[in-house]
């Protein structure tokens, strides 16, 4: 059997799995924050750790940089755009929260399923990485992120899945 799937395409399904669902590894970020409200989302339960809250908005303002710099952009995020501030937590803002990043990590699927094979092998603006290896690290880094808020979500007395 022969496979004629673009890389673009690959990269993309990663994202989305990554985030989504369907994923090999387990639960995907979407998947972890089914049953997340408000209250959990801000809680931190470990000392000097991140809250769910701020790995969602930390994991879309990277989605975010992506998207920019495939845009011809360079962009490297450090204080609040890194880790953005969390607003007064209400069930409201946290599904704005959500929502938004969402929205964000979607744009970035699709901007990355229609790029060229060449385009893939371009150097990131101002980096010394192309944009491969740039996505396969935003897939990473979502990963890693999921993982903390399954560990968050089990310090709460949640279920990882």
């Amino acid at each position: 059997m022969v496979f004629t799937v673009s890389q673009s395409a690959l990269v993309a399904e990663q994202l989305r799995r990554a985030y989504a669902g369907d994923a090999w590894h387990g639960p995907a970020l979407l998947e972890l924050l089914k049953d997340v409200n408000a209250a959990t989302a801000a809680a931190k339960p470990l000392p000097d750790v991140h809250s769910i809250w701020e790995l969602v908005l930390h994991i879309a303002a990277w989605d975010g940089a992506a998207g920019s710099r495939l845009a011809g952009n360079k962009v490297q995020l450090t204080g609040i755009a890194n880790f953005p501030v969390v607003p007064r937590p209400t069930e409201t803002e946290w599904r704005k929260a959500v929502t938004q990043a969402k929205r964000t990590h979607d744009m970035l699927i699709k901007t990355v399923a229609a790029l060229s094979e060449s385009r893939l092998r371009e150097r990131v603006p101002g980096k010394k990485y192309d944009f491969y290896f740039m996505l396969q690290g935003v897939a990473q880094h979502e990963l890693y992120h999921a993982g903390q808020i399954a560990i968050l979500k089990k310090a709460q007395g949640r279920s990882a899945r």
